[in-house]
């Protein structure tokens, strides 16, 4: 189902299409431009260019992914231990919000650095598939006398 206002509307060239108005009589018509002389002298060079096309790996998302999946892990490993010593013994209590913050670090660090070695590898080997063709690069500039 499409939305009636988002359509684009023709346009009339006998009324004006900011206002809606009807052009005064006097006025000139408007008129299309289909191909604009210039009085300068320009020239066209074209040249051919051998370039490499391959897909690649965005580094910034991999390395997102990774450091997400690592508080993910990070959060697992909180909730998964007591936190209580097993020897009964008294130690350092460390609450589990402090406890997520300490493994958050660590594992978020190395899910980002796991993330961007799997990026590396996926490029590495989109770099195999790499294929050479040929491309046409026109340059167009005013000449000079």
């Amino acid at each position: 189902m499409s939305d009636p206002q988002n359509l684009p509307q023709p346009y009339e060239p006998e009324r004006d299409p900011e206002t809606g108005a009807a052009p005064e009589a006097d006025a000139a018509p408007a008129r299309r431009v289909e191909h604009l002389e210039i009085d300068e002298p320009i020239e066209t060079e074209v040249t051919d260019d051998v370039v490499t096309v391959r897909r690649a790996p965005r580094y910034g998302r991999f390395i997102t992914l990774g450091a997400i999946l690592g508080a993910v892990v990070a959060l697992i490993l909180t909730f998964a231990f007591s936190g209580q010593p097993v020897d009964g013994a008294a130690g350092p209590g460390f609450d589990k919000g402090q406890v997520f913050g300490f493994l958050l670090l660590g594992c978020a660090a190395i899910g980002a650095m796991l993330g961007a070695l799997v990026a590396l590898v996926i490029d590495r080997a989109s770099a195999r598939k790499a294929k050479s063709v040929a491309a046409l690069h026109e340059s167009t500039y005013r000449a000079d006398d």
